[in-house]
């Protein structure tokens, strides 16, 4: 029986470990043949992209490695070529590369906002728009991008990594209708999941404990079905969505759009806002609450 994405080539950033890691297997068991990126590395100097690739071709699949930087153009074009030297095609690419500095806005750096930007929004856009022209010449391919919970609903000490995060999802929205007439899919999935990255959420407010807590029950590895899924031909007709999965749960998450609207002849004025506009608004007003709050049981 052949894999639900067979014959494929796959482009997985950040895939020396965590997430990347399992969704670069998950790929590979399901027929994909496999570019494992990551810049990283382990104890004595080995790359981890080459570690993930020799347990992909000790499972019997095909893999190369792509030890490169996706903050960088050049760098990130290096990874689809590496693709295209190798397996002489791309059909998909998994945006999953990712750092963060987490800290409280008020604290926060201009170096470790910019470096969060460049790696998560910046390599999400570097990697794409290397691989477009090739989806753009062979009709197909689909773009697979990681969100956060952290940009769709909020987090505490993460500004840098949620405007990343809701940045990538107005990438994905952008190239799903640029390239719609391509048959070229985007969509965005937001894991959760516990990992050496989740890790450094700051544990110290009662509410990033409890959130710690639940992710620590999340495996990584429940989030790979669903990119296979979304890479194969059996997705055809799904793009511009975003995904969430925790542990063996799928969501689907809704999208910006006008709740209510209130209209004066005359026009407004600040006074006549405070009176009217806002108490009529008011009533459908989100809470300011991190995005715990928004999956308050446990994984199931």
């Amino acid at each position: 029986m052949s894999g639900f994405v067979e014959g494929k080539v796959a482009v997985v950033t950040g895939a020396g470990s965590g997430i990347g890691r399992d969704l670069a297997l998950g790929l590979a068991a399901e027929g994909a043949r496999v570019v494992v990126n990551d810049v990283g590395r382990n104890s004595v100097g080995a790359a981890l992209a080459e570690e993930v690739v020799a347990e992909i071709r000790g499972r019997g699949g095909e893999a190369v490695a792509a030890v490169a930087s996706v903050a960088d153009g050049k760098s990130a074009a290096s990874i689809v070529q590496a693709a295209l030297d190798s397996f002489g095609r791309i059909d998909c690419v998994v945006n999953n590369a990712g750092v963060v500095r987490d800290r409280f806005f008020f604290n926060m750096s201009a170096e470790e906002w910019q470096l969060v930007l460049d790696v998560h929004l910046g390599g999400s856009f570097n990697v794409a728009r290397a691989a477009a022209p090739y989806f753009k010449s062979q009709a197909s391919g689909s773009f697979v991008h990681m969100t956060s919970s952290s940009g769709l609903i909020g987090n505490f000490g993460q500004a840098n990594y949620a405007a990343a995060k809701m940045g990538i999802v107005g990438l994905s929205k952008s190239i799903a209708l640029d390239m719609a007439k391509y048959n070229v899919r985007s969509n965005c999935i937001s894991p959760w999941a516990w990992t050496a990255m989740t890790a450094t959420i700051p544990a110290d407010t009662p509410e990033n404990l409890a959130r710690i807590e639940k992710l620590k029950k999340m495996d990584s590895r429940k989030i790979a079905p669903l990119v296979v899924y979304l890479a194969s031909d059996a997705a055809s007709k799904v793009s511009g969505q975003i995904f969430g999965i925790r542990a063996n749960e799928i969501y689907l998450f809704s999208q910006p759009r006008i709740l209510r609207s209130m209209h004066k002849s005359e026009g407004w004025t600040p006074q006549s806002i405070a009176e009217h506009a806002m108490p009529a608004l008011e009533a459908s007003f989100f809470p300011n609450v991190p995005s715990m709050s928004i999956t308050p049981w446990d994984p199931v």
